[in-house]
């Protein structure tokens, strides 16, 4: 029996570096240029079948166009990754945050990400910043070659980091006509564009500006000590503060927070990173019972740089602001009673995966089919988020304000344009990312650009919060509009957060004069 079980081991072993090997001879293979038009409009065809507001930021007939005249510039057969950086731009000029295509990077070899995972990262130790044209390094969390906070990065391995900001910026849109977002998700993914296009390497030659001066240094992944090894394998561990807080070991940080930001906790603080809902309902209702026992008068919700997440969240956390009973979302829209059995049921299933989900795929079938029903000549999808919902005992009633930026996006837009509407918090700071009259997102189908090979998630359904619509096709706007520059963030002061606490302490002296 043990000889069967490594015989099948060495099987999968081998499968599994044929896959990886004939995954990346395709990525460097060039394509035809009829078959990269076939791509295009296959990748037309599927948007057009399944997105729910396709033309919501740009007419038929300028998309149309776009497509037409995409395919007029492909001259020469192209590798996926040259292909990618032509599509892209279009894909992003529809301007709906949650549609892009996936980038086609390399694969590794298990000895590969074995290599890796032995060394420290390189470009991933340090944080950015992103205005202009200009790539600025605000965070050296090793003290790298004495790299100084406000440093810029004018060329990494001589092509000036100028071009390749302006070469991803047109790869990223936000919904609609957002002017905050980018600059949040290019520093978050720049670097990720970057090794999708050059590979991963073991060094590289940077140019850098500091106080007039221009200084090249080269960064090396260093081989991770024991010390290293033993404080990764700690920050793996899930202790139950870890699963309360959703700890991510990858940033060594929390999704989720939550403080009193003075001694008789009547300031109550959370700070929610991401809605991934892992362990969230208890976090919420730990969190809001502490409130109530506390009798705070004060919440600050913070949600800056959310790029959102899982619906079920912000729907249960929004049971904890409103006192009145209400309903989060209006009725979804999708394209077709279909759309829900185009969710790429099999997607990413081991053998053992594919048989069980075989089995409950009739029930997943029939759930699916009676989740639609037809109105007024469209189709909708029965959410829960649409449904009235009650509010919780522990309620919030006090003052709240919420701290938004470019980088809330997704989910973070739909909640904070719920609250705007219902007239329940003062927001401050910036345009959220997201757009304030909902996006399209909620489950995808995963398409496959049948000769690239290039991956394209579209989006199904249509949510948007149940309001009344501002029609801007831009984000939510704050009441109190505060920017945080580079400066703050290299000495680590937060001029938003600090408003809001200025701001209630002139409503207690206020309260107290009364």
């Amino acid at each position: 029996m043990k000889n069967n079980y490594s015989l099948l081991f060495f099987i999968l072993l081998l499968a599994s570096c044929s896959s990886v090997r004939k995954h990346n001879e395709q990525r460097t293979s060039c394509i035809s240029v009829e078959e990269l038009k076939k791509d295009v409009d296959f990748t037309y065809t599927k948007l057009k079948e399944m997105h729910p507001r396709l033309y919501w930021y740009i007419s038929k007939e300028k998309l149309d166009h776009q497509f037409d005249s995409l395919k007029k510039t492909i001259h020469e057969p192209l590798t996926p990754i040259q292909f990618y950086f032509k599509l892209q731009p279009v894909i992003a000029n529809i301007r709906e945050g949650h549609l892009s295509l996936r980038i086609p990077r390399r694969k590794l070899t298990r000895r590969e990400i074995k290599s890796l995972d032995a060394r420290k990262g390189m470009f991933s130790r340090f944080g950015y910043f992103v205005q202009d044209d200009h790539l600025y390094i605000v965070e050296n969390k090793d003290s790298i070659e004495d790299i100084k906070p406000g440093t810029e990065v004018l060329s990494i391995n001589n092509i000036p980091a100028s071009e390749y900001v302006k070469k991803y910026r047109r790869l990223i849109s936000s919904d609609g006509f957002n002017t905050t977002f980018q600059p949040y998700f290019l520093k978050d993914i720049f670097f990720n564009f970057y090794t999708a296009e050059n590979g991963f390497m073991n060094s590289a030659k940077i140019e850098t500006l500091y106080e007039g001066r221009i200084k090249t240094v080269t960064l090396q992944r260093e081989i991770k000590s024991e010390k290293d090894v033993q404080e990764n394998k700690a920050q793996e561990k899930r202790t139950s503060e870890k699963k309360l807080n959703d700890y991510v070991a990858f940033t060594n940080t929390y999704n989720r927070n939550f403080k009193f930001l003075d001694r008789d906790s009547t300031v109550a603080y959370i700070k929610v990173k991401s809605f991934s809902g892992d362990y969230s309902r208890k976090f919420y209702k730990e969190s809001f019972e502490k409130i109530k026992n506390s009798k705070s008068d004060y919440l600050i919700i913070d949600i800056r740089d959310n790029y959102g997440g899982a619906l079920d969240e912000i729907n249960n956390l929004y049971s904890y602001l409103s006192p009145q009973p209400y309903v989060l979302i209006k009725p979804s829209e999708v394209t077709s009673k279909f759309s829900p059995l185009r969710t790429n049921y099999f997607r990413k299933s081991n053998p053992l995966d594919y048989a069980l989900k075989s089995i409950f795929y009739p029930t997943f079938v029939v759930a699916q089919t009676f989740s639609t029903y037809k109105k007024d000549g469209k189709v909708y999808y029965k959410m829960k988020a649409g449904k009235l919902q009650k509010p919780k005992k522990n309620v919030f009633n006090g003052k709240i304000f919420v701290l938004i930026n470019g980088g809330s996006f997704s989910a973070s837009s739909i909640i904070t344009a719920k609250l705007k509407n219902d007239k329940r918090v003062t927001l401050v700071g910036e345009e959220t990312g997201g757009a304030n009259d909902g996006t399209v997102a909620g489950f995808y189908s995963y398409q496959q650009l049948p000769n690239s090979h290039i991956n394209l998630p579209i989006g199904l359904v249509l949510v948007q919060p149940n309001i009344q619509f501002s029609n801007s096709k831009r984000g939510v706007m704050p009441d109190v509009t505060i920017r945080e520059t580079m400066q703050d963030i290299i000495e680590k002061k937060d001029p938003q957060l600090e408003w809001i606490k200025n701001e209630i302490d002139r409503d207690k002296k206020t309260s107290i004069s009364r």
